[in-house]
């Protein structure tokens, strides 16, 4: 058994290091140059996401599916995740973790319509797309878009759903002496009362939730900034220089060369934002939208608000803090979740409380649109008889979670995430363009309706 889980964490290494960074920054750099550095409609895709599209076609509202994507986007990535790239790569991280999401927004952008330009519906009127629908209409690849889906119904049970609800089950436990056991009954609970309902329900709950735990969280990390406000700029300056430092150790911090600065902050923003991972346009692809360029703009959006704003103000956050009492965090400074929680804790009283309740949200509402994004990829390889018998699943593993040990669990679910971005990211090179002649066709005339009908789906001929 030892050998196994050596082995196991050996790929993972291997795999998040060199291999997929190379891959998914090669991907973002490609994706920018391809659509003239789409990043510049940012600030319309987040118009267009409060702007309902009643023309559309779709289950649920552009505004819901971003919600449901940014839920399962950000998680504990954003709050333990930065502090991981910070203990191994330094200060600098900081801004190579924030220069991933700026490219990210084009891949995001590019996988999403994707997803909604080969969307297919079923016969009950909903509607299912993904990488693995794509790369069988698109590239007549179904062997590859099985194993898309196959890869993404497994991983979604561990770092979609255990490995978040130990997350909620620890913290709940640690800092107010609840139960894991207890924790993983109410993680159990509410994730079958949300996702029972479907994607419908879960917009619903995400719409709500999502905007409210973002809002909590920054307001959290702005008291902190403002409590040793003179230490802002110093962090940020200490970001900056550190990035392109050959050895940045100062304020606590450890020397760290300029080539672990890239590695750990382009890793940590690659997983924290999943742009090339192709989960978050499974949702996308249920977005009422008159068109696959309107939904992908708001959908890119995604990645601006996960790793352009909200890491980055965790990471100046974490960084002004440990410059402001460089002695007394001293010792934590490389415990990734230690010195979260030590940071926020210089909130008087309530410090502490905040970040443990903004990590169960977080870790809650990744449960949520990973169950989504399990179910479509399981409906694809098994058709709808499989949603209720994986929803079942999706909430006992839930409860598993939440009570045993995981980080056997974690590694694994963490290489099939990353085994995800290969065929995710093949449909996104051979498919470009395709995808651009839609650009050049909508994102001027962002109201104009695609004339080609959403197909129906078949799955006894699927099954044949």
């Amino acid at each position: 058994m030892s050998g196994f889980v050596d082995a196991v964490n050996a790929i993972d290494a291997w795999l998040w290091g060199l291999p997929l960074i190379i891959v998914l920054l090669g991907t973002h750099v490609f994706c920018t140059v391809r659509t003239g550095f789409i990043q510049r409609y940012t600030f319309k895709g987040i118009k267009l996401s409060v702007t309902p599209d009643s023309d559309g076609e779709g289950e649920v509202s552009q505004f819901g599916a971003l919600t449901t994507a940014l839920a399962a986007t950000i998680g504990t990535g954003n709050i333990i995740g930065v502090a991981t790239a910070l203990a191994a790569g330094g200060p600098g991280a900081v801004l190579w973790m924030w220069f991933t999401g700026v490219f990210g927004i084009a891949t995001k952008y590019m996988e999403t319509a994707m997803s909604v330009k080969y969307r297919e519906q079923t016969e009950d009127g909903r509607m299912l797309g993904g990488a693995m629908i794509a790369l069988e209409r698109g590239l007549n690849a179904k062997w590859l878009g099985v194993i898309f889906a196959l890869l993404g119904a497994i991983a979604a049970f561990g770092i979609g759903c255990m490995t978040q609800a130990n997350s909620i089950s620890t913290a709940l436990s640690q800092n107010f002496n609840v139960p894991t056991w207890i924790g993983g009954i109410l993680i159990a609970v509410f994730t079958a009362v949300v996702i029972i309902g479907g994607v419908k329900s879960i917009t619903r709950v995400t719409e709500r939730l999502v905007p409210f735990m973002a809002l909590f969280y920054v307001v959290g990390c702005i008291i902190v900034l403002i409590m040793d406000g003179h230490y802002v700029g110093t962090g940020i300056v200490l970001i900056c220089k550190s990035a392109f430092s050959v050895q940045a150790g100062t304020a606590g911090f450890a020397g760290s060369a300029v080539a672990m600065a890239i590695r750990y902050g382009c890793a940590r923003g690659l997983f924290s934002n999943e742009s090339g991972m192709g989960s978050a346009p499974i949702v996308a692809a249920s977005a009422k939208t008159r068109n696959p360029v309107r939904q992908s703009l708001v959908s890119m959006t995604g990645t601006f608000w996960d790793t352009v704003v909200i890491c980055a103000l965790t990471g100046i956050t974490l960084v002004s803090t440990v410059c402001a009492h460089p002695d007394e965090l001293a010792e934590v400074v490389t415990n990734n979740t230690v010195l979260t929680f030590e940071v926020f804790g210089y909130i008087p009283v309530i410090g502490k409380a905040i970040i443990t309740l903004a990590l169960a949200l977080f870790a809650f509402s990744t449960i949520l649109g990973w169950s989504y994004y399990g179910e479509r990829c399981a409906e694809y390889l098994c058709g709808p008889k499989i949603i209720m018998p994986y929803k079942c699943a999706f909430v006992i593993m839930s409860f598993v979670g939440a009570v045993a040990a995981l980080s056997t669990v974690w590694t694994i679910a963490d290489i099939l995430n990353g085994l995800m971005v290969i065929p995710n990211v093949i449909g996104i090179w051979l498919l470009s363009n395709k995808l651009m002649a839609d650009v050049h066709t909508y994102v001027n005339d962002i109201d104009k309706v695609d004339p080609t009908p959403v197909p129906k789906v078949n799955f006894n001929s699927k099954a044949d």
